[in-house]
């Protein structure tokens, strides 16, 4: 069975896209511990990030390098952490969250609610600062 980001790539499920090339996507998570934050995903469906074939961790890493750059310029923070939990959601993926302090990355930390528009903007603005 796919997994909802098969279904996303594939354009079955809407997202707030990011960027995207012939290997992986970014997308803003749905369910985001602050404004920001984001998941990088490869196309190909594996379960666990260090089950991707060598060639495809490379090309993900450096994907999210640049998708993380795109939300420093765009996000108020001092950095953009990086986590790989991969629970939630069988098919490889990493959070990238923008940080000012270590709290700020605690996946335990109420979600935040934001309307269709506030995705859009933020996609928007981060979009323009990616440089693929």
């Amino acid at each position: 069975m796919a997994s909802v980001f098969s279904k996303i790539i594939r354009g079955e499920i809407p997202c707030y896209k990011l960027a995207e090339d012939d290997h992986n996507i970014a997308f803003l998570d749905i369910f985001p511990i602050v404004k920001g934050h984001a998941l990088v995903v490869p196309k190909i469906e594996v379960d666990k990030l260090f089950d991707l074939p060598e060639e495809c961790y490379v090309s993900l890493m450096i994907f999210a390098k640049k998708v993380a750059k795109g939300i420093e310029k765009t996000i108020p923070c001092n950095r953009v952490s990086i986590h790989v939990i991969g629970l939630e959601v069988p098919h490889a993926h990493i959070h990238l969250i923008p940080i000012n302090s270590m709290s700020d990355c605690n996946f335990a930390n109420p979600k935040l609610k934001l309307s269709k528009s506030e995705f859009d903007e933020i996609a928007d603005n981060i979009r323009k600062n990616i440089l693929l």
